[in-house]
């Protein structure tokens, strides 16, 4: 016979797989019928809750996200009905009556995660709210989580999930997977969202007790898995792929700094990651139609080739890109590649040209610096260095920064 304690640990562990595996999917099936973000929230924690009593009492039943996805049901009908505005709770009712109804009898959950994903990243909310509520909704973080890593305090945040919900309501984004015509422009919207909370993990290591970067990989596969044989998300997820591969070289184990791509321990590169990293992209790319992503995930793997990266092909690549994505970063990214590859003078002009777009980017004068460094003018390195270190956050990129600023006064450097 099963213990109340062990039957309280099987039950906490069911509750904690599915809220990781399945809480996306709950959540997107209750939204695609509510149309109420915060109510498909609070329904679902209500039916979690009761999920504790009745299967530590009765056990876990067959089906745990069709019981909760009915509970939830049951809950969202008590909540609207005890509403004052009766008029507009009507309608609600009658509809949500039928869905629960008709659930009840199905087996399976219908998966509305990528109508879900396209509401999450509408152009219509700020960008960072796009990446709030894409944490929030999809990947189960807590308000308290996503503002910590925002640095925020968590009420602030919660503000912020409260707007972007109301702003969905009260605009009348549409729940749905865009048209055909709009495709490119909102799938844009939700891969750079990803690549956003990629970068943020990338950068950081885990932050409120989650690895972004692990949670990138978790909404890009999901992107994939919804909407399969699309290049540009398969293109995505090889660049996520590949660049996390790399995760274990990147930094010195001495003195916790940064280490430079071209310096790092390839033999601590997980060879298999970026293997099928590459397959995908291979794969991306014989569907013949090129986007940014396919090309940038082909200058990382231009990065893994061989015993050093192959600059002449990355600086093809880049202006490629460059025809797609016309950016100051883009044009940035270009000058290192030139100066790789030997044109010095041209990279340090080109880079001069973009001093006044990304002046507060700290890449920028990062790269200012290194490529001054290998000049006569190790007065201007120093100084782009200073700018570099004053707007970096990230401390072992500020260590690796440092470092090599001090070298400039060394004679060997």
């Amino acid at each position: 016979m099963t213990s109340p304690a062990s039957g309280a640990v099987a039950v906490t562990k069911a509750l904690n797989t599915l809220a990781r595996d399945d809480r996306g999917r709950l959540i997107a099936a209750l939204i695609s019928r509510l149309r109420d973000f915060q109510l498909a929230e609070d329904v679902l924690q209500d039916a979690m809750l009761a999920a504790v009593t009745h299967w530590s009492r009765s056990g876990i039943p067959a089906s745990p996200q069709g019981w909760l996805l009915q509970v939830a049901y049951r809950k969202a009908l008590d909540r609207i009905r005890s509403r004052k505005t009766h008029d507009r709770a009507k309608e609600s009712l009658i509809v949500l009556s039928g869905e629960e109804a008709a659930e009840t009898e199905a087996e399976s959950i219908p998966d509305e995660r990528l109508r879900l994903i396209f509401t999450c990243c509408h152009p219509a909310l700020e960008k960072k709210s796009q990446v709030a509520l894409t944490l929030r909704t999809l990947g189960g973080l807590s308000t308290a989580q996503i503002a910590e890593i925002f640095l925020d305090q968590e009420t602030t945040l919660g503000q912020r999930l409260s707007r972007a919900k109301a702003k969905i309501a009260a605009s009348g984004i549409p729940y749905a997977v865009p048209d055909i015509d709009i495709w490119p422009e909102r799938l844009e919207s939700v891969l750079s969202v990803i690549y956003l909370i990629f970068t943020a993990g990338y950068n950081a290591g885990p932050v409120g007790g989650k690895d972004l970067a692990e949670e990138a990989l978790f909404l890009c596969r999901l992107l994939n898995r919804l909407h399969p044989a699309d290049p540009e998300i398969e293109g995505c997820l090889a660049l996520l792929m590949i660049s996390h591969a790399r995760r274990f070289a990147r930094l010195d184990p001495r003195t916790g700094a940064s280490i430079a791509l071209g310096d790092q321990d390839r033999g601590l590169w997980r060879q298999d990651e970026i293997a099928a990293g590459v397959q995908l992209l291979e794969q991306a790319m014989a569907r013949r139609s090129t986007g940014p992503y396919q090309l940038k995930a082909a200058i990382a793997a231009c990065h893994c080739e061989g015993e050093s990266a192959d600059w002449p092909q990355i600086a093809l690549l880049y202006n490629e890109l460059l025809q797609l994505e016309p950016t100051d970063v883009v044009r940035l990214n270009r000058a290192v590649a030139l100066a790789e590859i030997g044109a010095l003078d041209v990279a340090l002009a080109e880079i001069d040209r973009l001093e006044t777009a990304l002046e507060g980017y700290q890449p920028f004068h990062a790269a200012r610096a290194e490529l001054l460094s290998r000049t006569s003018n190790p007065a201007g390195a120093r100084c782009a260095y200073d700018r570099a270190i004053a707007l970096t956050q990230f401390e072992p990129d500020r260590t690796f920064l440092v470092a090599r600023r001090d070298q400039l006064s060394m004679p060997s450097a």
